[in-house]
């Protein structure tokens, strides 16, 4: 019979007991929950500057010190966790960090979902329980300033600073107007390293031939860059507005802050405000497009078009303004009526007449699975069908 040797720790010096992972979870979610409930005050003050960084996690040193019986190593391992919690996403930080990964979506605490490069896929994650879950999207809401009490049950907001690579945009609706109990979580990846016209070549987007008719159509009249969601638009606009000249003033307004710049010294950009339950302060497209269009600018870029910001993008590039846009249609030919159809919210107008107004549009770019489909010219109005008239380019 064997004897079973013990072997002593080194220096007499005794190890204390490896920490398991689920006591970690539980201290962590202890931590987590302070922080979102009655220690939410400070978060929202690091988050604004009040304090700064350190100060925030000096107080949650003393706090864990204070009230939570640990050892010094179970004190230290907390510490380095609620850190890469609070200042990521705790485990959505795999997914938020892969490249590759343009969407996420997650539909209940154990169904999250990506979109890997244009493919729906399994994330491969999960949060333990619908607890953990609710408690994260308390998190998220919490350290991004957004109220999702029953009367913001639906919320969208942006987040520019947690992570080097991407802009993270954020669509929260809670089970208020869910059919299900658990609150539904979208987060679209938009990378702050956005791809030039050169590397979307590379990428197969477009050949080096439809490129420099797009640069130069640019540059010469107003354009507009439809299809559905995740085709590209977006993508493309970001490129095709830092072609720009440097001695062109440059007005974006957007929803999200997904327009951004690289090289261009000379753009301005403008983000919608929604109002919520307890504040009517709000700032949507239509307002800030007026006030942008008093400004001295040489060109006006709304980011996607999705209302009454329409009849002032159309009213801009029918006096002559270099202006581009986005907008959801399932074909080029069928952009001009989705712009007409927003317009329309807030004109006057007939629909012939904003029609006509439309001709000022000079190139019309459908995308389709991050790739240029379509390019069409606009060749004039149509007095006899009453119509625009194009010619297919691409």
């Amino acid at each position: 019979m064997m004897t079973e040797l013990k072997t002593e720790p080194k220096n007499g010096i005794k190890a204390e007991p490896k920490i398991g992972a689920d006591r970690l979870e539980e201290q962590l979610d202890r931590l987590v929950d302070e922080y979102t409930t009655k220690k939410q005050m400070s978060l929202i003050q690091m988050k604004k500057g009040i304090i700064s960084r350190e100060t925030f996690l000096n107080e949650a040193r003393e706090h864990i010190e204070g009230c939570m019986e640990l050892t010094k190593q179970e004190e230290k391992k907390l510490m380095k966790a609620f850190e890469q919690y609070i200042f990521g996403y705790s485990r959505l930080s795999p997914l938020i960090d892969d490249k590759e990964i343009s969407d996420i979506r997650i539909i209940g605490y154990d169904n999250i979902r990506v979109k890997r490069l244009g493919k729906r896929m399994d994330g491969g994650i999960a949060f333990r329980s619908e607890k953990e879950y609710r408690q994260f999207v308390d998190y998220v809401a919490t350290k991004n300033q957004v109220n999702i009490s029953n009367l913001n049950a639906i919320q969208r907001f942006t987040d520019t600073e947690s992570h080097p690579d991407f802009i993270l945009r954020f669509t929260i609706s809670m089970p208020l107007v869910n059919t299900y109990s658990e609150p539904y979580l979208c987060i679209r990846k938009v990378p702050k390293d956005f791809p030039q016209m050169k590397e979307l070549i590379g990428r197969g987007m477009l050949d080096q031939q439809t490129a420099e008719l797009l640069v130069r159509r640019f540059r010469q009249g107003s354009t507009l860059i439809c299809g559905g969601n995740s085709s590209g638009k977006t993508t493309l606009l970001n490129a095709l507005k830092e072609t720009l000249p440097d001695n062109m003033a440059v007005l974006i307004t957007q929803q999200a802050d997904e327009l951004t710049t690289r090289f261009h010294p000379d753009m301005m950009f403008l983000h919608s405000l929604p109002g919520s339950g307890e504040s009517q302060v709000s700032y949507d497209l239509k307002n800030i497009s007026i006030a942008g269009l008093t400004m001295d600018v040489d060109f006006f870029i709304i980011g996607e078009v999705k209302g009454g910001e329409a009849l002032y993008l159309l009213n801009a590039a029918y006096t002559g303004q270099l202006c581009a846009a986005t907008i959801h249609a399932p074909s080029a030919d069928r952009a001009p009526d989705k712009v007409v159809d927003y317009a329309m919210y807030d004109s006057r107008y007939s629909r012939d007449e904003l029609m006509r107004m439309m001709d000022c549009f000079q190139t019309l770019i459908f995308m389709e699975h991050y790739r240029v489909r379509q390019v069409f010219a606009c060749r004039g109005w149509d007095e006899e069908k009453h119509d625009l008239r194009y010619e297919r380019i691409f």
